[in-house]
């Protein structure tokens, strides 16, 4: 039997139980809770191996839980369960310091494959005394958590928009974004951005990154994407 222990934070109680149900079915030791408020008064770092967590729920929500979490830095994994399946929410997940993203609706054999290979992944990390939610690029590395960046062990300062812009490029390098949907990530609060604005932008993190700015690159009529590949090795 699983020696893990799972806190599942969920406002839903028909997918609570359900979940709650097959975990424990696979020798998890599950503890369910029906709010972000009442998940906090938990013993979390001493007494779970990883978080099961609901964005949207009534109260307080899970991204704002996990903030919380890793401000007060609490390691413990989090998977983050939504209802909604966007670019913008899944960055949103990472940059708070979570480990997965499963959108609803979901088979409970996803939930249960993407739980034992965060744990066995955080437990590899644990093991070697690697921090978590480090983005390792060859020489360049982007600690989440943290919210800085260093190449061969040498600190690039970046603004915030930069890193975040960084921080897309980097977590999805298979996708090409397009000016229009970095804006809606990057700038999502801040009206009347132009396409110019983020040229200017990846103009100056290019030119921060040294060597490794030539990775961003552009598809002339659709956007930019982060490829190491084009560095060689």
């Amino acid at each position: 039997m699983s020696q893990y222990k799972i806190l599942l934070v969920d406002d839903d109680r028909n997918i609570s139980e359900i979940l709650e149900f097959n975990l424990k079915s696979e020798g998890f030791d599950v503890e369910t809770v029906y709010s972000a408020e009442d998940a906090l008064k938990k013993p979390i770092a001493e007494e779970f191996n990883l978080i099961l967590l609901d964005i949207m729920m009534g109260g307080m929500s899970g991204f704002k839980m996990a903030e919380i979490l890793r401000k007060e830095n609490v390691k413990v994994p989090i998977i983050f369960l939504t209802a909604k399946d966007t670019e913008n929410d899944m960055l949103t997940g990472f940059s708070v310091g979570g480990d997965d993203y499963i959108a609803k609706p979901f088979s409970v054999k996803e939930v249960i494959a993407r739980v034992k290979a965060v744990l066995k992944r955080t437990n590899k990390q644990s093991d070697n005394n690697d921090d978590s939610n480090i983005i390792t690029i060859g020489k360049l590395s982007i600690n989440v958590n943290l919210k800085e960046v260093s190449i061969d062990g040498q600190e690039v300062t970046l603004t915030k928009k930069e890193f975040e812009l960084l921080l897309m490029l980097a977590l999805k390098p298979e996708n090409i974004f397009s000016r229009e949907q970095i804006i809606n990530i990057v700038w999502k609060e801040t009206p009347y951005i132009t396409e110019r604005t983020v040229d200017v932008h990846i103009t100056r993190l290019r030119k921060k990154l040294g060597d490794y700015g030539g990775a961003i690159t552009n598809r002339s009529g659709y956007g930019y994407r982060f490829n190491a590949d084009v560095l060689g090795d």
